[in-house]
């Protein structure tokens, strides 16, 4: 798995737009702290992007590049990272924005009890931190090496429903989105995460079992990603 952890089935759920926004408005609230123009910030402007394609309500993206540039009321969120093992020794890596740490932190490690919660750093080390690409091609004859290649991308793997997932050096992410479209590609999301080194393999009831775990930590509210060394 080399892009983040998404719950099966989480596009038929009724909540499912409803969790989308929350996640993305927390997100493009933090990074509006670093200026509220997307003009001028380039994780923000792919943040209203992915809003605007996920099609949040304009008072939504409002309210939360308000609330991150300070002209708005409402909560401080906190960037939070936990690292660790799901069932059967699968590293993962959970990203959590929260407006309440000493809340956040006893949570999550009720939800690890089925896994192991480890200390910063004890997990990292398995992973790749890159950016992350998702696009989808212009055109069925559309190379996606070539376009790699020709954008600036390190590498790039087969992504969900004719997706590609181009991966890119972290400071490189603004650069190689705005170069994809030259290229044959439309960028649905980008993101900074991280991608296992040596993803594990498990057999069908194991893989139920880190399932059924992966799905009680996205349904935390302040949960944002989850990494997780899986192999798919």
């Amino acid at each position: 798995m080399g892009s983040q952890w998404k719950a099966k089935h989480r596009e038929a759920a009724a909540n499912a737009k409803g969790r989308l926004f929350g996640k993305l408005s927390k997100e493009i609230s933090i990074a509006a702290r670093n200026g509220a123009d997307p003009d001028t910030n380039a994780r923000l402007r792919l943040l209203v992007e992915q809003a605007r394609k996920a099609s949040m309500p304009r008072e939504t993206l409002e309210r939360a590049l308000k609330k991150g540039s300070g002209s708005g009321e409402g909560a401080h969120y906190e960037h939070l990272t936990y690292e660790g093992f799901a069932p059967h020794r699968v590293p993962l890596i959970v990203e959590a924005l929260t407006d309440n740490i000493n809340r956040t932190g006893p949570e999550m490690r009720v939800l690890f009890r089925k896994g192991q919660l480890c200390a910063s750093g004890s997990v990292a080390w398995e992973f790749d931190y890159l950016g992350m690409i998702e696009a989808t091609p212009q055109a069925s004859d559309t190379d996606p090496e070539v376009a790699a290649i020709e954008a600036g991308a390190q590498d790039l793997e087969p992504g969900e429903e004719g997706a590609t997932l181009f991966f890119t050096d972290p400071t490189d992410l603004d650069l190689v989105c705005r170069a994809l479209p030259e290229h044959g590609f439309t960028v649905q999301s980008a993101r900074l995460g991280y991608r296992p080194k040596n993803p594990v393999r498990l057999d069908e009831a194991q893989l139920q079992e880190v399932e059924a775990f992966l799905s009680a930590l996205d349904a935390h509210d302040d949960v944002q990603s989850i990494y997780v060394a899986l192999a798919g």
